[in-house]
Formats: structure tokens, C-alpha cells, sequence
């Protein structure tokens, strides 16, 4: 397998990218990335894409909301735009797999919210083709709390999704859900094509839980690639057909840009990325 394409997911820096997106641009470019995962790309894609050809960066996939109204973060919720308006963006920016980010605990703790998920994600991935994309999901910890007749909730959306649609997953919140993380990655397969390289001590208990406290990105004990609890090198070497590495931080430990690229030193040093 050819090694994956190293990248950065933008929320990783979304307040220094909001401030100055060029310059943001450049200094992951300095860095070495030559590609990003855009994040909250559907408002400016015209933008985007002229500060991503200034840098010489490409942003092959992206993360917008396709299966819900609105999109949730630990930090506040993002109105969601039709799925047409956001593969139009996406095609204009130049991406090939648009990613929905996040779906609530809510619906993935009964079957028929898990069916709901899935059967969404199919026609969204029928709707992509139109524009010459395809779609994916990136999950969080909330997709492994319940369980189904031994499946976990994201076992049995996996059961029901088109395999077509591409699975990027994150390392550190499988972890935290509770997650064999190299189990995981050996179980998708061919199926996963972007791993969030993501690295940092596993709270107690699963934030997303229905009875968990409330939590912001703040509260997560996040390190560098390598420095913490989640087995990357392992799972990496697991993988069968991943195609891109993205490094993402929900809370950087330090400057951003140089927790960038003490993770992207990781990956290509190791030989786990290109």
C-alpha cells in the first residue's frame, strides 16, 4: 500500500485561520503539508480556494454537516446548509469526499436512529455523484456507547451504509469510546480510507455520554502524535487502504502550528505518511 497523503483538519486552527487565512496557509505549507481538510467551507469556498492555490495546498477532503439540521461542536453549533449547496462548495474548492463530522448521541443510541444515519448518508452519497463527489463519516465517541445484539451502534451503521461511502476514523475518540483502536482499524478494512491522527489521554468516562457532564475542547488533555495514550504507530501499520493522515487537535497543547508539525514530523520520519 502506497503510504497516505499527510494533512491537517483546518478546525485544528480555526481561530488562527479565520484571522488570517493566508497566512495560516503558508505556515502549514512551510511545514511541509502540501494538503488540508477544510472545516466550515460552504460560506467561502470562492475564498478558500483562492488562499489554498496561493499557498500551493489542495484540501482533497472536508468535513460539512450532511445528515443533520445543524452541526454540533464542543464549542457550538453550526446551521447546516442543503446538501447541494454544500457539494457545490466542495466542487468548487476542488475536493473529492465531503465528511459529515458529527451526529449527536441522541440518534445513535437506538436502532432506529442508527438506521436513520445510515440511510441519509446513502442517499447524500447518491446526491454526491452528481457532482463528482463522494461522501464520508468521521466519527467521535458517542457511535460506541449502545449496542445492539453485540454490535455497537457503529458496527451496525457500518452494516447498513452503501460501501462506497468512505470511513474516516479517529483514533483518539475510538479510544475514548472504549474502542480496541487496532481491532478497529483491521475490522474496516479496505473500507477506511482517512485516519484523524489524533493523540492524547482518555478521560474517564466517555464525554458524550447521555448522563456525562458537559465538556468543551478546552477540557481534553490532548499531546503530540506519539506522546499519548492512543497506539497510532500500530494502527497505522493496521491499516489497508487508508489514503490520508489528517492531524487534528481539538485542543492544541501549545502553538498550533508547532503542534502541527511536531505531528507531522511523526508521521513522515516514521514512515507512516508521505
Amino acid at each position: 500500500m502506497a503510504l497516505p497523503l499527510a494533512s491537517v483538519q483546518l478546525y485544528t486552527l480555526a481561530a488562527e485561520f479565520s484571522a488570517d487565512m493566508n497566512g495560516s496557509l503558508d505556515k502549514l505549507a512551510k511545514i511541509g503539508l502540501k494538503n488540508v481538510e477544510a472545516f466550515d467551507f460552504v460560506r467561502r469556498p470562492a475564498e478558500i480556494r483562492a488562499a489554498l492555490d496561493a499557498s500551493g495546498l489542495a484540501s482533497p477532503t472536508g468535513h460539512a454537516p450532511l445528515l443533520s439540521d445543524e452541526l454540533w461542536t464542543p464549542d457550538g453549533s453550526i446551521p447546516t446548509p442543503a446538501n447541494e449547496v454544500v457539494f457545490e462548495a466542495a466542487a468548487e474548492i476542488g475536493m473529492t469526499t465531503v465528511i459529515d463530522p458529527m451526529v449527536p448521541t441522541e440518534r445513535w443510541i437506538t436502532e432506529d436512529g442508527v438506521k436513520d444515519i445510515a440511510e441519509r448518508l446513502n442517499t447524500a452519497s447518491e446526491k454526491a455523484k452528481e457532482f463528482g463527489l463522494k461522501v464520508g463519516y468521521h466519527n467521535h465517541a458517542q457511535e460506541f456507547l449502545a449496542d445492539f445484539d453485540g454490535q455497537t451502534a457503529y458496527q451496525r451503521f457500518l452494516s447498513l451504509v452503501d460501501p462506497s461511502v468512505a470511513i474516516e476514523l479517529d483514533l483518539y475518540w475510538a479510544l475514548v469510546g472504549g474502542q480496541d483502536v487496532v481491532a478497529l482499524v483491521q475490522e474496516l478494512g479496505d473500507r477506511l480510507v482517512a485516519i484523524h491522527v489524533k493523540d492524547g489521554i482518555k478521560p474517564e468516562t466517555n464525554p458524550f455520554a447521555p448522563d456525562a457532564p458537559k465538556f468543551s475542547s478546552k477540557s481534553l488533555d490532548q499531546r503530540h502524535a506519539g506522546e499519548g495514550e492512543v497506539p497510532t504507530i500500530d494502527a497505522m501499520k493496521a491499516a489497508t487502504n487508508v489514503q490520508y493522515a489528517v492531524i487534528e487537535y481539538d485542543n492544541a497543547p501549545g502553538d498550533v502550528f508547532e503542534d502541527v508539525e511536531n505531528s507531522y514530523r511523526f508521521l513522515i520520519d516514521g514512515g507512516l505518511a508521505a
